[in-house]
């Protein structure tokens, strides 16, 4: 009874092993023909947005682009401020990808010149960026939506964290908490980039990188940069 007891439990045990693994397997290949669907309807929103310069656009001009129907597409988004919330995110995590490849080397004020200056052209409308997620969507955001920006900007600052601490390591900066730095430096930044559409006389990218020296640097260390 007892050999006949244990062979009825492995022979369940098997059953329920061979079941898991088809829904495992099910479940994989759902998900990721979900996220190829879901990224053809994200490049499509980027090549509407790319040819409008804009983020106005409809999402059925999204679906248009997009080898999917209408239906299909709320399948995986809300709408278009989801779509463009995850977008953002992903544009977000590029550009950090591209400042971490420019400023990976050198001192550690070198770097975080780098990283400001190319920042702000990054949020710039009609300079060197055209990308108007950041420079217009980011805004909308901030009012709106206050705790997914946070997330979205979270691995730029984690990042401009780094080099700061880096930068106090050396004994070039005030005393002071690098984290909260980094964050002033992010707002400094990206909103003055944003707000100079129209202004007669802008403030330039060397502006704001001498602004943020000077707001983090003891003046002899500023003072022999600018």
């Amino acid at each position: 009874m007892a050999g006949a007891s244990n062979a009825l439990t492995e022979a369940a045990s098997g059953e329920s092993a061979w079941r898991s693994r088809v829904i495992e397997r099910s479940t994989r290949v759902a998900r990721e023909r979900a996220s190829e669907r879901a990224q053809q309807f994200l490049d499509a929103a980027r090549a509407v947005m790319n040819d409008k310069g804009s983020t106005e656009f409809t999402v059925q001009e999204v679906v248009d682009r997009a080898p999917h129907s209408l239906r299909s597409f709320y399948q995986y988004f809300d709408g278009k401020y989801e779509l463009l919330l995850t977008l953002f995110e992903e544009e977000m995590g590029l550009a950090v990808d591209g400042l971490i490849a420019a400023s990976s080397e050198g001192e550690p004020l070198d770097r975080l010149e780098r990283v400001i200056r190319d920042l702000y052209d990054l949020c710039a409308p009609s300079r060197v960026s055209k990308q108007p997620l950041f420079s217009e969507f980011a805004f909308r955001l901030l009012v709106d939506h206050p705790e997914e920006v946070a997330a979205a900007f979270a691995p730029l600052i984690n990042y401009i964290s780094e080099v700061v601490e880096a930068a106090a390591d050396a004994g070039l900066l005030r005393p002071g908490r690098p984290r909260r730095m980094a964050a002033l430096i992010v707002q400094t930044a990206t909103f003055t980039a944003g707000r100079n559409v129209g202004a007669r006389q802008p403030i330039t990218g060397d502006e704001v990188w001498q602004f943020c020296l000077r707001a983090i640097a003891p003046d002899n260390v500023a003072n022999q940069r600018l």
